[in-house]
């Protein structure tokens, strides 16, 4: 802690009911420039699974996998089996992992728009190289850069849409993260059906696009309005008071500010946030940045959208069927998340998430059944169950898009409290970036020992998090974020790590314990 005496205590008083203000056209266009963050992470998680199943780029790159793929004696499962090849797609997340670390710092010190910013430019100088790769070692440095980009975007760009979206709206307009990254990903989808016709340099053209939403992102982002939150934090205090005004529309923002205010003293008395992130009261935040990414993960969302063109032709779909199934769930998942933004902040997050994860049980277990039963090494689906497994495939991303696709950026970005909030994110994104890079990098090589086991591996998963949901995660519909520590004073678990902090006059008394 800086300084002698007592610490200050954040937000002790329940101000939200006094919160004014509406939606203005400044907090749309930062929402919408923001959120092209997440069209960048989309259009990469889309467009290498593609660009991996294009003969050109295998031939060119990765030889042996080439000759794998087209040699017919291949185990169906294992055609694509290969380290090198996963590390392409692995490698990325990696970089990530590590640049959301250091994005941390960045964020907290100057500004959120300022790692926007960052992100923007590293992922276009990767974007730019990956395109005129001649050479793996180009290829992968190339993805290292993407990495370095979507670090800080990712850092950045959930905490500045919850800090700029007025609390009633808070979690449609977050989604727009999410919703961006849905587009991304159908996107480069539809990019790669296109572009598989287009013979050697194909392959080129679809690394090389994805520097256009970067290039968006950097212009788009020099011209954002630093959130009221972080100017605050940074001692603009004045300057805060009139974005927030700005932004609001209104000059009665005497109770977000104060809240905001509150917060910040105590934020700018944590001298290292990391370590104070692990302290006792601190665990609920904690545990929500460490699970929610992770569990998003291991529901095996990311083994579909990164592999979906792979995955659909080891079951023997044509390269032309695979990569139109793949644009069908891409469709689907940006259809679904239209859908959360509309109920999120009507029917709450643990709903979306319950519901969707027995949705999400229900369709691997499905699909693992009809793989084990008529699929095997050296035989192929028919069209009837071709056509079964993709519509399961679309019902599993359709509920993941309406639930644990949004709401697992959404509701951790959201419940850190101020003076844990850069250390928190970077938490999240270095988490799920870890097992996105674990399971980018471990997939084909799951798939080809436990084969259509893999699918019951990802639904234990799921049962786990959903469970956690039920009885771990408060719902956070309607509070605004700064007052997120009395939220955990209440929650029937998390409240034993909470100290309790002495009511002012006029405070309202803590509500019963909640879920």
């Amino acid at each position: 802690m800086a300084g002698g005496g007592m610490a200050p205590l954040g937000v002790k008083q329940e101000r939200a009911a006094q919160y004014k203000g509406r939606v203005t056209r400044h907090v749309i266009m930062a929402c919408v420039v923001a959120a092209v963050g997440g069209c960048i992470f989309g259009y990469d998680i889309g467009i290498s699974g593609g660009v991996t199943s294009m003969d050109p780029f295998l031939e060119k790159f990765f030889p042996t996998v080439y000759h794998q793929k087209n040699s017919g004696s291949q185990n169906n499962y294992c055609k694509y089996d290969n380290q090198g090849l996963a590390a392409f797609t692995s490698s990325l997340y990696l970089a990530g992992l590590v640049a959301s670390l250091a994005a941390s710092p960045v964020t907290r010190n100057y500004g959120r728009k300022t790692s926007i910013i960052c992100g923007g430019i590293s992922f276009f100088m990767g974007a730019t190289l990956n395109a005129v790769a001649v050479n793996l070692g180009m290829l992968i440095l190339g993805r290292i850069l993407l990495g370095v980009g979507i670090g800080f975007g990712n850092q950045a760009v959930p905490v500045y849409l919850s800090e700029m979206a007025p609390v009633h709206l808070r979690g449609g307009l977050n989604m727009m993260f999410q919703l961006a990254t849905t587009l991304g990903i159908l996107t480069a989808n539809l990019i790669n059906y296109g572009t598989q016709h287009l013979g050697s340099w194909g392959w080129r053209l679809s690394l090389g696009l994805a520097a256009v939403p970067a290039l968006l992102m950097t212009i788009g982002g020099s011209f954002l309005p630093e959130t009221p939150n972080s100017l605050i934090e940074m001692g603009r205090i004045d300057e805060g008071r009139r974005v927030l005004e700005r932004i609001r529309g209104t000059h009665e923002v005497d109770a977000e500010f104060r809240d905001m205010v509150e917060a910040s003293e105590l934020a700018n008395s944590i001298e290292h946030p990391f370590r104070n992130i692990i302290e006792k009261r601190n665990l609920p935040q904690l545990a929500m940045a460490i699970f929610m990414p992770a569990f998003q993960i291991l529901g095996g969302i990311n083994s579909i959208l990164f592999y979906a063109p792979v995955l659909f032709q080891s079951m023997g779909f044509g390269s032309n069927a695979s990569l139109i199934s793949s644009v069908l769930t891409g469709v689907v998942l940006c259809g679904s998340t239209l859908i959360s933004i509309a109920l999120v902040d009507k029917v709450g997050r643990r709903k979306l998430l319950i519901s969707g994860g027995i949705q999400m049980v229900l369709c691997q277990v499905i699909v693992a059944t009809i793989l084990g039963l008529k699929f095997g090494d050296d035989q192929q689906l028919s069209k009837g169950f071709s056509i079964v497994v993709v519509l399961v495939v679309c019902l599993f991303v359709l509920a993941f898009g309406w639930s644990w696709g949004p709401l697992g950026w959404t509701v951790p970005s959201e419940i850190l409290a101020l003076e844990t909030r850069s250390a928190g994110q970077s938490i999240t994104v270095a988490v799920n970036l870890l097992f996105t890079f674990a399971i980018a990098q471990s997939f084909l090589s799951l798939l080809c020992g436990l084969r259509f086991g893999i699918f019951l591996f990802f639904a234990v998963w799921i049962v786990i998090m959903t469970l956690f949901v039920h009885y771990f995660v408060p719902e956070t519909k309607g509070v605004p974020i700064e007052e997120m520590v009395l939220l955990w004073r209440k929650h029937w678990f998390w409240h034993r790590f909470v100290p309790a902090v002495a009511l002012e006059d006029g405070d309202a008394k803590p509500s019963k314990n909640i879920n």
